[in-house]
């Protein structure tokens, strides 16, 4: 090889083609029927692996990470056009808000004022009612640098929408960084008083073949105690420790050991479908992990958040079976706008909302 030849190919060979630079992808997604056009923007990091959100329900819509062997596949339910999305009752990839979770008899008092909201769970409020912010266009601005890609999404929620007090400005930034990350931070405020708990309802299946369970995922959560709930899958304010319970995940262990266990709660949510209470309590830290040791995909999460809501798709049919994916749903707790005992979720105009979470992947 002449040295011109082996100068070129050692250029090549370590730098940095632009190519492999982060970057954001634009095209088009849908039309909707009032004749609004829905965009996907697919965040591409220096390695490869890429996240796709679309501006209708700041929906995740596209994870792609590579397993122990460089294999890339999607690892996140999805659909793959506009019309499944508006007709979907089971918040796949969307944003939730204003309100993550249930509120109980769908209605809050705050300032001895009672707001009544959307009954779309029994007689419960679920994930915002039924035109939450996953059924609404967002505005969308992408960014990128040499570590990272971007596409933040903007809502304005008018006061009284959905029952909710207040003009309500939300902000969703979304970055995948070259260390294949996907950041979420949430920021909202308001003109008004009123009550704010977001999230993201993405369902993992690490295998990234969704004909298969998560069932034989791995999973660790850093808790102590989980919120029992009643019935209707309220929380009763008590605290339940995961002691000697199938709940106890602080070691890692099968999702499926215990999924079909003689117990109340198991019973009541038709699987998991709860709160733990985090160790963290507030602070950025990692709080969950999931492994799948046949792909060697791993997803660690980080929060602010004082609780996580880990549902494993109980319901789920039609195009997914029952447990095809797990939502790792970092929140403030249910109910909390009815129980004055929980972690505080009003916003007040002088006040900012902020959260975060972290989806870090890896694999072994």
């Amino acid at each position: 090889m002449g040295i011109f030849s082996a100068f070129l190919n050692d250029l090549i060979m370590n730098s940095n083609p632009l190519k492999l630079l982060p970057k954001v992808q634009k095209e088009f997604f849908g039309t909707l029927s009032s004749g609004v056009e829905v965009l996907k923007y697919t965040l591409i990091n220096s390695n490869g692996s890429k996240v796709s959100v679309l501006n209708y329900g700041a929906i995740i819509q596209n994870v792609q990470v590579s397993d122990s062997v460089g294999n890339f596949e999607n690892i996140v339910l999805n659909y793959n056009n506009l019309e499944a999305y508006t007709k979907d009752t089971f918040f796949i990839g969307a944003t939730i808000g204003r309100y993550a979770n249930r509120i109980n008899d769908a209605k809050f008092t705050l300032d001895g004022h009672l707001y009544e909201l959307d009954a779309n769970d029994g007689s419960n409020s679920l994930h915002g009612g039924l035109g939450g912010f996953n059924k609404v266009v967002w505005t969308a601005k992408t960014s990128t640098n040499n570590r990272s890609a971007s596409v933040s999404l903007s809502y304005h929620s008018s006061d009284m929408e959905n029952g909710f007090p207040g003009n309500l400005f939300t902000t969703i930034t979304f970055t995948l960084t070259n260390s294949n990350s996907l950041e979420i931070y949430y920021t909202a405020t308001t003109d008004k008083k009123t009550v704010v708990n977001l999230t993201n309802h993405s369902y993992f299946n690490l295998s990234g073949n969704f004909r298969k369970t998560v069932l034989d995922h791995h999973l660790k959560i850093e808790s102590d105690y989980t919120l029992e709930v009643n019935s209707n899958l309220i929380p009763t304010t008590k605290f339940d420790k995961v002691t000697s319970t199938p709940f106890d995940f602080r070691q890692p262990k099968l999702i499926g050991q215990h999924i079909t266990s003689d117990n109340n709660q198991l019973r009541l949510g038709s699987g998991y479908d709860h709160c733990w209470v985090l160790n963290s309590e507030g602070n950025l830290q990692s709080v969950s992990k999931i492994v799948h040791k046949t792909s060697g995909r791993t997803l660690e999460i980080f929060t602010t958040e004082p609780g996580i809501q880990i549902y494993t798709g109980n319901h789920l049919k039609g195009l997914y079976n029952k447990h095809s994916g797990v939502c790792f749903e970092t929140q403030h707790f249910p109910n909390s706008p009815n129980e004055p005992g929980f972690p505080n979720v009003i916003l007040s105009p002088e006040d900012t909302y902020c959260s975060t979470t972290i989806f870090k992947f890896s694999n072994q």
